[in-house]
């Protein structure tokens, strides 16, 4: 589902929404979701999963293009683990 479906359904499941509503909302979440992992907070929704970062250690590396030999810097990489509830509805037999 795209960030455009999920607008249209928002909108259509809740008639007192209006589509522009419904985009600022879905923005807003993600907008206070992606702030959150920037600051290096975790967020969890209870019963979808949880949102948090990974940190890849620095490493060596090779340009697979040169075969050049590179250091990769440290990074931080976002990381989502599924919920009970969102795994319990996916594997529904």
């Amino acid at each position: 589902m795209t960030r455009a479906e999920l607008i249209a359904k928002l909108a259509t499941t809740h008639k007192h929404l209006l589509a522009k509503d419904a985009a600022r909302i879905v923005s807003v979440i993600f907008d206070e979701i992606s702030s959150a992992l920037a600051a290096g907070d975790r967020v969890e929704l209870r019963g979808f999963g949880v949102f948090s970062l990974h940190v890849r250690k620095a490493r060596a590396a090779y340009n697979p293009k040169t075969g050049e030999k590179v250091q990769m810097q440290t990074k931080a990489v976002p990381f989502f683990t599924a919920g009970k509830e969102l795994n319990r509805r996916i594997n529904k037999a």
